[in-house]
């Protein structure tokens, strides 16, 4: 007779007080050279202090010197400069976090990710191999336009890239920054600015040894172009589908993560923070019959099934930070106890505690089959969640291993001064 999920989870899943007691999903890594490490919502303080304690053990025991984050390039570069010791002098993480004004701002500035950044910088100030944080997400179109421009303008060995540049950035300039206007003329340009940008980042790539330095400029430079370049397209797309707009921003977050890791060397390890959305391989959920893809899915294809290890998060119910429309204020939301027979709902069934499971040979068809599993966006509604807040799942097949934690509460945001709505 098939074991109930009910079943599987009450035999399968191990109880946990603290970040400590996570050790088995440690050992379970082994050798991987990525590690996805999700979330279900953008907005929940566990998950980002647990994260923060894997990825503090994956940095001492296990060599990982990369962090990937949902965010913006040139924002989490002020983080990166400031942990690895490139400037901000005399500042404090809160002061340094300030950089990420794009509206979610609580999502990388709150006091949660503070306390981790400043655990960054002492590691490195202590440490041969330093630890990066880079973002790679692609909404930063005019701000990495700026830094490009800017960087060229002040040091261009290789000449002609500046005038490209200028020329890019000319052609961006009618748009008064809204990435809305570009997108609704684009649709009836369908090449408005595609050549100069992808000019740009050919000549970039093209000299990329003028601009290599011990600050890491030359990979910021290349970075913003590439931003630049498929921001552009994501724009683009955007007014047409939703779908392939989705499949451009994550096939650029793996573009991204790739010129990192390949900036560092192969060898370097890379830890990834992204919703379970992004992170959770597409393959098995019910996004594969829209035809969409994420970055779990182009990883594991693109590498050894040894080397990509994803964990996700979830929780059965507690309070969260999110807005109930896009670009208007954060509030603290509660967050309804889950969905009957959805997947948190029966991790809460077969105890109201915190636990984990890993998906190995010895369980994994007892939880290879399809069940709702909840995720949280930054517009939230928990009224309307019932609806369309849970997402069909294969939970073995989605991720490696998962975290719950029953009772969440919500981030504690830094207040930005000047924010971008």
């Amino acid at each position: 007779m098939e074991q109930s999920l009910e079943e599987a989870v009450s035999i399968h899943a191990q109880a946990f007080d603290s970040p400590a007691d996570l050790a088995p999903i440690i050992e379970a890594i082994g050798d991987a050279k990525i590690v996805m490490l999700g979330e279900a919502s953008h907005g929940t303080s566990e998950f980002y202090t647990i994260r923060a304690e894997l990825s503090k053990r994956l940095i001492r025991e296990k060599g990982f010197s990369l962090i990937a984050v949902e965010g913006d390039w040139p924002s989490s570069r002020q983080v990166n400069r400031f942990i690895k010791g490139y400037g901000h002098g005399g500042k404090t993480a809160r002061e340094v976090l300030q950089a990420f004004t794009r509206w979610p701002t609580w999502m990388w500035a709150n006091e949660e990710i503070a306390e981790f950044i400043d655990w960054l910088k002492l590691h490195n100030e202590h440490s041969e191999i330093k630890t990066g944080f880079y973002g790679i997400d692609i909404y930063s179109l005019w701000e990495s336009m700026d830094e490009v421009v800017h960087y060229l303008t002040h040091t261009n060995p290789a000449g002609a890239d500046l005038e490209l540049a200028k020329k890019a950035f000319s052609c961006f300039e009618p748009f008064n920054r809204e990435p809305e206007g570009y997108a609704i003329s684009s649709a009836n340009f369908s090449t408005v600015c595609v050549d100069e940008v992808s000019k740009l980042l050919a000549s970039i790539r093209a000299n990329e040894e003028h601009y290599r330095d011990e600050q890491e400029n030359g990979l910021n430079l290349e970075i913003n172009a590439l931003v630049t370049k498929n921001a552009e397209d994501y724009y683009r797309a955007m007014v047409k589908s939703g779908e392939i707009s989705w499949n451009i921003r994550d096939e650029h977050m793996v573009e991204a993560i790739n010129e990192v890791r390949d900036y560092h060397g192969q060898d370097a390890k890379i830890i990834i923070w992204e919703h379970n959305t992004h992170i959770g391989d597409a393959r098995a959920t019910d996004m594969r019959n829209d035809g969409m893809l994420n970055v779990g899915q182009v990883l594991r294809e693109q590498n050894r099934p040894e080397d990509v290890f994803a964990v996700g998060f979830g929780s059965y119910d507690g309070t969260v930070i999110a807005s109930q429309a896009w670009g208007v204020p954060y509030e603290v939301m509660t967050v309804p106890p889950a969905r009957v027979n959805s997947w948190e709902e029966i991790l809460h069934r077969t105890g109201a505690h915190n636990k984990y499971l890993l998906f190995d040979s010895g369980n994994f068809t007892s939880f290879d089959r399809w069940t709702g599993h909840r995720a949280i966006g930054v517009v939230y509604n928990p009224a309307h969640e019932a609806y369309g807040n849970y997402v069909p799942s294969r939970i073995a097949s989605r991720y490696d291993a998962f975290v719950f934690i029953d009772r969440t509460k919500a981030l504690l945001p830094l207040e930005i001064k000047n924010p971008v709505l």
